[in-house]
């Protein structure tokens, strides 16, 4: 039997926090080890148990960005999700700047914070699709560096090409296989080569690089 993914859970309310607790213990292959309602002490339960994923909230005592900040530059390997109520701009690309892998607003059902998770384990970032054009607008201002060439965006082939537009949208791979009548599985893999075709790391970088290189704007003027 393989060894369950471990999950620390951070935020300051407690029946929030144990609610969530909750929803991932009920997978059998997720295993919250930690529970804690600071700054401090994420960085504490990150030290201690170096867990796989760790959820903190963005208002909680000490600041969850700075605690991301944190845990990012001392333990990469640790995956940060932020849970929070915030929809602001300025906490978005702070949190996604701290390291964090994923920006998921508290109104979020339990099956899809499931499914953020598992997205988040297999390489994959999430921000909401209403803030998703906030991001890329944001990133997108001078200074912000790109680790890709535009003639890399040349070699996606027409479908690598679709999905890619598609994803820039903030649509998550289930929806883009549903608009493209492929699996889930089939785009994740298709996602996974674009990643590689532009040397970026992730869906928003992808997006990013695509967005600045005005390919999107010619995609929608072809």
């Amino acid at each position: 039997m393989s060894e369950k993914i471990r999950v620390v859970v951070v935020d300051d309310h407690p029946l929030f926090r144990e609610g969530v607790a909750t929803i991932i213990g009920n997978e059998p292959d997720l295993e919250v080890v930690g529970l804690g309602a600071s700054a401090d002490e994420a960085i504490q339960l990150a030290h201690d148990l170096l867990p796989d994923v760790i959820f903190v909230d963005v208002d909680m005592p000490g600041n969850g960005i700075e605690a991301a900040r944190k845990i990012t530059a001392v333990y990469p390997i640790v995956k940060i999700i932020v849970l929070t109520v915030s929809e602001t701009e300025e906490h978005l690309v702070s949190a996604i700047k701290a390291g964090a892998k994923a920006y998921v607003l508290k109104g979020v059902a339990g099956r899809e914070l499931i499914r953020i998770l598992r997205g988040v384990l297999a390489g994959e970032s999430y921000v909401p699709p209403a803030l998703a054009a906030t991001l890329l607008v944001e990133m997108s201002k001078p200074g912000v560096p790109n680790g890709s060439s535009d003639e890399d965006l040349d070699q996606l082939t027409g479908r690598e090409q679709e999905i890619l537009e598609l994803l820039s949208t903030g649509l998550s791979n289930k929806e883009i296989g549903d608009k493209l009548f492929l699996t889930e599985k089939t785009i994740k893999h298709y996602v996974t080569n674009i990643l590689q075709k532009l040397q970026v790391r992730n869906r928003v970088e992808a997006a990013l690089l695509a967005q600045k290189s005005g390919w999107l704007d010619n995609k929608s003027t072809s």
